[in-house]
């Protein structure tokens, strides 16, 4: 499995990482055998949160006999110090870790209610900074859903990194990532990449196919083979592939790839995503 440095902090990153919603509800040995093939495949990068059900809980014991090889992600959605403190020491208990690799914002999506909170004073930022010095936390980072709150965020703190959709529908549709990518890349952030198999927006009263799964995924592997590549040739340094084991599977499997997928297929991803609804800007 290739690899990349997470931006400026020098960490080798697989560029398919582990999503915990994969093992959620899982059985214990289910999720101890597809961590365990993960690793064996040569992904090191693991993120998880709070928020994604019992997925911390099934996640920790699974990774812990290979923690010291991977780098571990984790985030909280609680915007005040005092809550994003008692997430960490329970994301810490979930994992049976000791530290984390990086603590992320999860799902920044409004600028007062998400960013501003957060960054002010007795916000959330100041558990991250506290636990950093502490040697808990290694780096910072946050996700989001939302343009501006991303920019805001770049602006307003010095991140290490950034989780954001890198899709080749929402980019050939409306740029949704442009803009963040190229202040992440001014700033030597790492980029961290969500929905690279994401089709287009679930259509409204049709049956989901993947309840992991909000939006419609890419499910044929030849267009996910392409989907991906595009997404990795956007200067990221990882992606996230889909919650789904099948799908997560299909993207671990073409991981070893990825990077020698021709360019040539950017034109064919721009002609499809003409015709598809994107799921974002929401």
């Amino acid at each position: 499995m290739p690899k990349r440095v997470l931006g400026r902090t020098g960490e080798e990153l697989s560029i398919i990482g582990f999503g915990g919603i994969v093992v959620m509800n899982a059985e214990p040995k289910q999720a101890a055998r597809v961590v365990a093939d993960a690793v064996e495949k040569g992904i090191n990068y693991f993120d998880v949160a709070p928020d994604y059900g019992d997925a911390e809980l099934k996640l920790g014991p699974a990774l812990e006999p290979f923690r010291k090889d991977c780098f571990l992600a984790c985030k909280t959605g609680l915007r005040d110090k005092a809550g994003a403190k008692s997430d960490l020491d329970n994301s810490l208990k979930n994992l049976k870790t000791d530290y984390l690799d990086l603590y992320q914002l999860h799902a920044i999506t409004d600028v007062e209610k998400d960013v501003k909170a957060a960054l002010g004073k007795d916000g959330a930022i100041q558990t991250f900074i506290e636990a950093r010095k502490a040697g808990i936390i290694r780096y910072l980072g946050f996700s989001a859903h939302s343009h501006e709150a991303a920019l805001t965020a770049m602006a307003e703190f010095d991140f290490d990194s950034v989780l954001y959709p890198v899709n080749f529908c929402t980019h050939y549709k409306n740029k949704f990532d442009q803009a963040v990518l190229t202040e992440a890349k001014s700033r030597g952030m790492g980029i961290l990449a969500l929905k690279s198999m994401s089709l287009q927006r679930q259509e409204a009263g049709k049956e989901k196919q993947y309840s992991k799964c909000w939006y419609e995924p890419i499910t044929e592997s030849g267009l996910a083979r392409k989907a991906l590549a595009w997404t990795l040739g956007q200067g990221v340094t990882a992606l996230l592939p889909p919650g789904e084991e099948e799908l997560f599977r299909i993207a671990m499997n073409f991981g070893p790839e990825l990077e020698k997928v021709s360019k040539s297929h950017d034109e064919e991803l721009e002609e499809l995503a003409a015709g598809l609804n994107p799921i974002f800007p929401e």
